[in-house]
């Protein structure tokens, strides 16, 4: 993901990217895991699209969410490897 945050803003997007956590998951309270979760959806709000990395076709619970959450939310969805 780091890769293609650099590719897409080499190419002059702005890029609004996910945190990488500094301790494990549960370290995090389920506050700050509220946190993370409405920041996030925040970041879609901004968007003008998002971008999946769905390499090998993998798409994980919560990213399947985002996707469902942008739909909701009229934004374009690119996908790295195209969809079956």
């Amino acid at each position: 993901m780091k890769i293609w945050a650099e590719k897409l803003e080499l190419a002059g997007n702005c890029v609004l990217s996910v945190i990488y956590p500094t301790k494990a998951v549960e370290a995090y309270t389920a506050e700050e895991i509220t946190a993370f979760s409405k920041a996030h959806l925040r970041k879609i709000d901004l968007a003008d699209a998002i971008f999946v990395v769905n390499k090998n076709g993998y798409i994980g619970e919560a990213v399947k969410n985002e996707i469902w959450y942008a739909k909701k939310q009229n934004k374009e969805i690119i996908y790295l490897e195209k969809k079956d």
